[in-house]
């Protein structure tokens, strides 16, 4: 199949989970390791900067205020982070200008942006979500009206316009370019080529749970990615060289995405577990081990938190 094949996140929503034929999926699969490869070859130094709990906590939790899909929150943190990443970027590429010199001298760029957006940044997460429902078939639209109530809901006092100024900004900020694929996407493509090639594999209720999984994951990310890191590097306190290093693997959306479906299996019970993982291993191009390491550490953070997520489960 042809790798200059282009996919929207648009084309990619309006089809539902279970529903896509093996050929669709196939291109889909080769067009999101094209991008995850095209990431992980342009990483930015503050790559995994802002996917702090609390913001993804918070962009959750008004994805689920405003009844909106679940992948509408996902797209929502990449928007984010994406922005935060082109603010931090710009400004320590100005050191001339007062905030760029106040930077370099202290050396914590992030807390500076955070300073400096402290007071918009409730309407900057929710805008991102709101540009994120807007390229969702599958889910309402948040428009200005309700962005402004909600706002408001939460003590912000906003006007329409200053709602989409904020818009503006972030569309500018990130050049127009909406479309690149969450993490949930990589899951739902994954999960479903997975079902084509072993029928066996009780798809409906592991996509469920896996949903959950990935969720987990989100909110509890650093400390898992850290416990990868000493089972990785095997140093209790790794250099921070290696922590440099590890970031490739932290922003790995493809292992993201089997390591999810890998603990989802297992918590599942699923028949033949590690025929999964070699299946997984052969869809991705994922080594059995990374994908093994990635399940054995998300497990242990999931007992480790008695998470009443998976309390049913």
């Amino acid at each position: 199949m042809a790798k200059n094949i282009i996919f929207s996140q648009r084309q990619c929503k309006n089809l539902i989970f279970g529903q896509a034929s093996f050929d669709i999926l196939s291109d889909f699969l080769i067009h999101l390791n094209i991008r995850n490869k095209e990431k992980l070859s342009n990483l930015s130094r503050y790559s995994g900067d802002f996917k702090d709990k609390r913001l993804i906590e918070c962009i959750f939790l008004a994805t689920e205020e405003l009844r909106l899909d679940p992948l509408v929150g996902y797209h929502a943190a990449e928007l984010l982070e994406r922005f935060m990443i082109k603010h931090l970027e710009d400004l320590c590429s100005t050191p001339h200008t007062p905030a760029g010199a106040a930077a370099a001298q202290t050396g914590n760029y992030e807390d500076l942006v955070y300073e400096k957006l402290r007071d918009k940044f409730p309407l900057i997460l929710l805008s991102c979500v709101q540009l994120a429902s807007k390229l969702s078939l599958h889910s309402s639209v948040v428009d200005n009206n309700t962005a402004v109530q909600f706002l408001h809901s939460m003590g912000h006092s906003v006007s329409k316009q200053t709602v989409m100024d904020s818009e503006l900004m972030i569309l500018k900020a990130l050049d127009f370019e909406l479309n690149a694929p969450n993490p949930l996407t990589y899951v739902e493509i994954l999960l479903e080529v997975l079902g084509h090639n072993d029928s066996s594999v009780p798809l409906e209720h592991l996509h469920q749970l896996c949903s959950r999984v990935l969720q987990f994951i989100c909110l509890e990310r650093k400390a898992i990615y850290d416990s990868l890191l000493v089972a990785t590097t095997g140093c209790l306190s790794p250099s921070e060289e290696q922590r440099n290093s590890f970031v490739s693997v932290t922003e790995d959306c493809m292992l993201l995405g089997v390591g999810v479906i890998a603990v989802g299996a297992y918590i599942l019970n699923v028949f033949n577990w590690e025929l999964v993982v070699e299946e997984l291993s052969h869809i991705a191009g994922i080594s059995v081990k990374s994908i093994s390491d990635f399940t054995h550490v998300t497990l242990l953070h999931i007992t480790q938190n008695n998470s009443p997520t998976f309390a049913a489960t």
